[in-house]
């Protein structure tokens, strides 16, 4: 998301994470403003998104912030970090484990004591499944982008500690289906471009019976 009024709008919905994507090139991008001075990093585009003002119209706690890179400079995302507050870095990219530890020691305690990583991956099968074992205590939680339609028998077999989301394309009209996964890991789904009027933009109201109907 990169609009500030919409994520306002979509924070009363409930949700648990907005995520902002600052992976150059693409639709969604979160810009950064130029400082203009040289020494001084850029700031955040959307720093009036919780306000004093708007937080108290908020009738719950408000999500907490996503930052979601792929194989960005980790100073680039220690800027993104300090300049939006984020709460949680989203890894789409290559990096490896060692790269998420590093990461980790940067920002933990220093920068932002406990902020937690995430990383991606994409399945179509159990095989794909395997490879993030390698992540396991590195990452504080896992993506799984699915490639087919939603098939909770994929699940059956993740022995993991590591909570785990889910992504596709047909989120939308998966909610039952959703509902159905059985797996203690199993934290919710993200949507991502699912609900998007425009890139980054979501249509709340279609958004909002999406809710209702995982609740």
């Amino acid at each position: 998301m990169r609009d500030a009024v919409n994520i306002q709008e979509v924070s009363q919905l409930g949700v648990d994470w907005i995520g902002l994507n600052f992976c150059p090139g693409s639709p969604q991008y979160v810009r950064q403003i130029s400082s203009n001075a040289g020494i001084i990093p850029d700031y955040g585009s959307l720093d009036n998104v919780y306000t004093k003002d708007n937080t108290s119209q908020i009738s719950h706690q408000k999500p907490l912030l996503c930052g979601i890179f792929a194989d960005d400079m980790p100073q680039n995302i220690v800027t993104r970090v300090v300049n939006f507050h984020l709460d949680i870095v989203r890894l789409d990219g290559e990096e490896s484990p060692v790269m998420i530890d590093n990461l980790r020691k940067t920002l933990d305690p220093d920068i932002h004591a406990g902020i937690k990583i995430m990383k991606s991956f994409t399945v179509s099968s159990q095989d794909d499944l395997k490879i993030c074992k390698e992540y396991v205590g590195h990452a504080d939680y896992f993506l799984f982008k699915l490639e087919t339609l939603f098939d909770k028998s994929l699940f059956s077999e993740y022995k993991e500690d590591v909570p785990f989301l889910l992504s596709d394309n047909a989120i939308a009209t998966e909610a039952e289906s959703i509902k159905s996964l059985s797996c203690p890991q199993f934290l919710g789904v993200s949507i991502d471009c699912g609900f998007d009027t425009e890139s980054g933009l979501k249509d709340v109201e279609s958004l909002k019976r999406f809710l209702e109907k995982l609740h």
